[in-house]
């Protein structure tokens, strides 16, 4: 646990960098963070929130399709490994909604997986992004902020 406090006390250091403009589309963002890793979760919340973002968390990918189903939603970030269905299987439900909205949710795949493999199969399954563990926690913000800066 000492390990996530370090790196979360690290991410207020980071807090609206002067060069990240961007940082403020953040504010009252609808997220989704789906993770079978408890601490993972704890500390990619305390991020976002900290840039002002409103999580949710789930464990598992049908959890997270439950969540996806009963809440409006503006971004996704998913783990691609996780047990019984795994992140792209998640992503490739989602990209067949019927819902024209949530199936268009923007979503990461955030994954310790760092193969061109993984990562073309990302993109094929419907993620619009790569990134993987460990993160640059200044890199996640930024990364969703330019994501939703450019699709507007």
């Amino acid at each position: 646990m000492a390990e996530v406090s370090v790196i979360v006390l690290k991410s207020f250091d980071n807090q609206y960098p002067e060069n990240d403009i961007n940082v403020k589309t953040l504010n009252n963002l609808r997220i989704l963070v789906v993770d079978d890793n408890a601490d993972t979760l704890f500390l990619i919340t305390v991020i976002l929130e900290d840039y002002g973002a409103k999580v949710m968390t789930a464990t598992s990918a049908s959890e997270a399709f439950e969540v996806i189903r009963d809440f409006e939603l503006d971004f996704l970030i998913i783990d691609i490994v996780m047990p019984q269905e795994d992140g792209y299987s998640l992503i490739g439900k989602i990209r067949t909604l019927e819902n024209t909205q949530k199936k268009a949710i923007p979503a990461i795949a955030l994954t310790a997986v760092d193969t061109d493999e993984a990562r073309q199969l990302a993109f094929k399954s419907g993620f619009q992004n790569y990134l993987t563990k460990p993160f640059d926690n200044r890199e996640l913000v930024i990364e969703i902020a330019n994501f939703l800066v450019n699709c507007n």
